[in-house]
C-alpha cells in the first residue's frame, strides 16, 4: 500500500512540475503586446479636464503595457475639431478622442436622447444610466460606424453666458443671439426659448463674442472658464438645460489592429480614468462659480421653480425628439433615471 501511494504522488508531483513549467510560457504567450504608438486628440486645452482625462488614460496605458502602448496627446483642437477628428479615427490616422454624445447623434439618433431638455436633475442620476446597462446598448452601436466607445466621461451641465443681461427665467433669453453647438436639438432648444440660436464651430467662438457677432453661448462650466469667456462676457446664468455626458472613442481600425490583451489593457485603462476625470471636472465646477465674480462675470442661479417653467417651455422640443429615437430604448433611458429618484427618496 505504501509503495503504492509513493508512486500516485510521485506522479502527482510530476504532473505538477510539468504544469508549473508550462505556466510561465502560457502567461508570457498571453501578455505578449506589441508596441503602439496612439494619437489622442482633444479640442480642448491642455489644462481643461477633457484633456487632463485623455493624459490619464495615456499614462494608464503605458503602466498596463510596462510602456508598449505609448501615446501623445494632441490637445487645442491641433489635430482638428469635433466632427474632423471623428472622420480621421474612422479612417484610422487618429487613435482616440473625447467628445460630447450630441456629436454621435449625427450617426446614430439614439444619442440625442441624452440632449433632451431637462433630462437629468442632477449628476448622480446621470452617472447611474450612461454606466449601467443603457449607456452600454449605446456603445454598442458604433462599431458599425468604425468607433469603438469606450467609457463615459463629464462635460457636466450646461449653463448660458451673455454680455446683456442674467437669465433668471426663460423670457430673459428672448432675443439674444446665442452660439449654439452645431446639432439640431441645440437649435430647437434656444429658438423655443426666443434666442436667435447660431449654430458654430468652438474655435471661432471666443473671436465671435469679442466682436459682439453673437451675444453669448451655452456651454459647460469648465470650458467656460478654459475658454476664458469671462474676458468676453458679463453674466454667466446656471440654468442646466441640458447635461452633456462624454464619450471615449478609439478608432475601430487601430483596435482591430490589436490582440485581445491589448484591447483589455486600452478598455480598462478609459474605465479606470473614468473616476479621475469627473471628480477633476466637478471640482472644476465649483471654482468657476466661485471664481468668475472677481474675473468679471456675474453668476446666478435659475431656480428650481424656474427650470420647471422652462421645461414646459421646452416640451414641443422634448416631443419632437422623443419621436425621433427608439421608443423601446427611450422607455429604458426613463425608467433608468426613474429608478435612480426612488432611491434617492
Amino acid at each position: 500500500m505504501n509503495t503504492f501511494r509513493s508512486r500516485r504522488s510521485a506522479v502527482l508531483l510530476a504532473g505538477a512540475l510539468a504544469a508549473s513549467c508550462l505556466l510561465p510560457l502560457q502567461t508570457s504567450q498571453a501578455t505578449e503586446l506589441k508596441e503602439h504608438s496612439l494619437k489622442i486628440a482633444s479640442a480642448q486645452t491642455a489644462d481643461h479636464p477633457f484633456s487632463k482625462g485623455a493624459q490619464k488614460f495615456a499614462d494608464l496605458m503605458a503602466e498596463k503595457s510596462g510602456g508598449k502602448i505609448k501615446s501623445k496627446l494632441f490637445a487645442g483642437a491641433v489635430l482638428g475639431g469635433d466632427a474632423q477628428v471623428i472622420s480621421s479615427l474612422q479612417g484610422g490616422t487618429v487613435d482616440a478622442t473625447v467628445v460630447s454624445t450630441g456629436l454621435l447623434s449625427t450617426m446614430n439618433k439614439d444619442f440625442s436622447i441624452y440632449y433632451l431638455p431637462m433630462a437629468f436633475n442632477n449628476a448622480k442620476e446621470a452617472d447611474a444610466v450612461v454606466d449601467g446597462p443603457f449607456g452600454q446598448k449605446l456603445l454598442d452601436k458604433l462599431p458599425e460606424k468604425g468607433l469603438i466607445g469606450l467609457a463615459y466621461w463629464e462635460h457636466g451641465f450646461r449653463s448660458i453666458t451673455n454680455g446683456k443681461r442674467p437669465i433668471t427665467k426663460w423670457e430673459d433669453v428672448r432675443g439674444l443671439k446665442l452660439r449654439v453647438i452645431q446639432i439640431p436639438i441645440f437649435v430647437d432648444i434656444y429658438n423655443t426659448l426666443g434666442a436667435n440660436a447660431v449654430p458654430m464651430p468652438f474655435p471661432e467662438l471666443y473671436t465671435a463674442l469679442e466682436n459682439k457677432a453673437v451675444d453669448g453661448q451655452e456651454n459647460a462650466l469648465p470650458t467656460i472658464e478654459t475658454a476664458k469667456f469671462a474676458e468676453v462676457q458679463k453674466h454667466l446664468s446656471l440654468s442646466r438645460i441640458v447635461y452633456d455626458p462624454l464619450v471615449v472613442l478609439f478608432s475601430k481600425k487601430t483596435w482591430d489592429r490589436m490582440s485581445a490583451d491589448e484591447r483589455k489593457i486600452v478598455a480598462e485603462s478609459a474605465k479606470e480614468a473614468t473616476a479621475y476625470q469627473r471628480k477633476l471636472n466637478r471640482e472644476w465646477e465649483v471654482a468657476v462659480i466661485k471664481d468668475s465674480p472677481a474675473k468679471g462675470m456675474a453668476v446666478n442661479e435659475v431656480s428650481a421653480a424656474e427650470r420647471e417653467r422652462m421645461r414646459e417651455q421646452l416640451k414641443p422640443v422634448t416631443e419632437k425628439y422623443t419621436r425621433q429615437v427608439d421608443s423601446a430604448l427611450l422607455g429604458e433611458f426613463l425608467a433608468e433615471i426613474q429608478k435612480v429618484r426612488r432611491t434617492a427618496n
